[in-house]
């Protein structure tokens, strides 16, 4: 089901614009990419391959996820897939990960996608901590590894959620944007903020298919509204950022507030229209429950409310009102060009920072929302007490 209302890729133009820009940078190149096996990583990938580097090596913490990745790329006709092809199911903090990052080395890209993203991963004070050392001390981690063998090109995901941030997560992939940026000195680095990726692993879209496969209810904000990209654009914004971005530039999509911005109430509907049920809504998740018996008169059960979790915007946006932005450069991506807001040595006293508060026993929520206002003054985080682990 389409109901982004495109017929072709987003960045289609743009991908046949610079087609042979993407050719010299990545044929016959050695390619990294962690955190490959998620949605977004294995689309980065699949729209990489189209080039063919020299030698690709992947990798992710979920074992699983590569091995459907590898079946992916092995069982399409007309895959190109490298002789050098290689996934590791380890976390790119490891011992492993340093020996294999030196044995296979140097490479000319090096993308990552193994990140916290949802918000629904700071429910806690040790979710929040594994969010930040996933998102900033291990990224951190990273660069300076790869100062030892500076790649040609070097990537790093963010999110909408980084401008004007109101919950953690989005406060810390800001934080992640300032601290690439001291390393540009380095190596080129980039970076894109884009919106949700629609029927993405984890996704409220991917849940609303999973409830239907197994006639449970459905659950959504009926207030909320979101950017939404395809899976495969999630992979060609990011390789286009890659390649194509210069050094300290941040890309997202040209998606207007006024025409692309969608409410889930509408993508519910669309979705049960498509498989031929009519949605009735319900006020409360235990009457939707007791209601699935109606999904075999295909009317489907939809518990619909006012959002009140914390850190959740209302609406999403890319960029803020001090940030300078180029809409001509590309057909359908804007870029920002940053200069970095911290020194090296500011950031390296801003982990020792981190590092003390991460070790305290009894750490609060609060000490670590004051940690990042030192850093994003302009982050207002948004609690009211409510997860979505709370939530149906």
């Amino acid at each position: 089901m389409n109901f982004l209302g495109r017929s072709e890729s987003l960045f289609q133009k743009d991908l046949q614009n610079h087609e042979n820009e993407l050719l010299d940078n990545i044929a016959d190149k050695n390619m990294m990419v962690i955190g490959g096996a998620g949605t977004i990583g294995s689309s980065f990938i699949k729209a990489a391959l189209k080039f063919k580097p020299k030698k690709l090596v992947v990798i992710d913490i979920n074992e699983n996820g590569l091995t459907e990745l590898v079946r992916d790329l092995r069982s399409t006709n007309g895959q190109y897939v490298p002789e050098e092809f290689f996934t590791y199911p380890l976390s790119f903090d490891s011992r492993a990960f340093v020996k294999l990052f030196r044995a296979h080395g140097p490479f000319d890209i090096v993308a990552n996608f193994a990140a916290h993203k949802h918000v629904r991963s700071e429910k806690d004070i040790f979710s929040i901590e594994a969010l930040l050392e996933n998102n900033l001390v291990k990224a951190k981690g990273l660069l300076d590894l790869l100062t030892e063998y500076p790649p040609s090109h070097f990537f790093c995901v963010s999110t909408d959620k980084a401008a004007n941030p109101v919950n953690i997560m989005g406060a810390s992939k800001k934080l992640m944007e300032e601290l690439i940026l001291t390393y540009g000195d380095k190596f080129k680095v980039t970076t894109a903020r884009f919106a949700n990726v629609a029927f993405s692993n984890g996704s409220l879209l991917e849940g609303f298919l999973k409830r239907i496969e197994k006639k449970q209810p459905l659950s959504s904000p009926s207030d909320v509204t979101r950017f939404f990209v395809a899976p495969q654009e999630s992979g060609e914004i990011c390789l286009l950022a890659c390649v194509l971005g210069g050094n300290r530039e941040i890309f997202f999509p040209k998606l207007d507030m006024e025409t692309d911005l969608i409410n889930f109430v509408e993508i519910f509907k669309a979705v049960l229209s498509e498989l031929g049920y009519e949605p009735r809504i319900f006020d409360s998740e235990q009457a939707a429950r007791e209601n699935t018996h109606l999904i075999d008169q295909k009317i489907y059960p939809v518990y619909t409310f006012k959002t009140d979790t914390s850190g959740e915007k209302l609406y999403e946006e890319f960029y803020t009102e001090k940030e300078e932005y180029d809409l001509r450069k590309f057909h359908s991506l804007g870029v920002i060009s940053k200069v970095p807001t911290y020194s090296r040595i500011q950031f390296e006293n801003a982990f020792i920072d981190l590092q003390r508060l991460l070790e305290q026993p009894n750490l609060q929520k609060l000490e670590i929302v004051e940690w990042l206002k030192k850093y994003i003054p302009e982050f207002e985080h948004v609690e009211t007490g409510m997860g979505l682990d709370k939530k149906m």
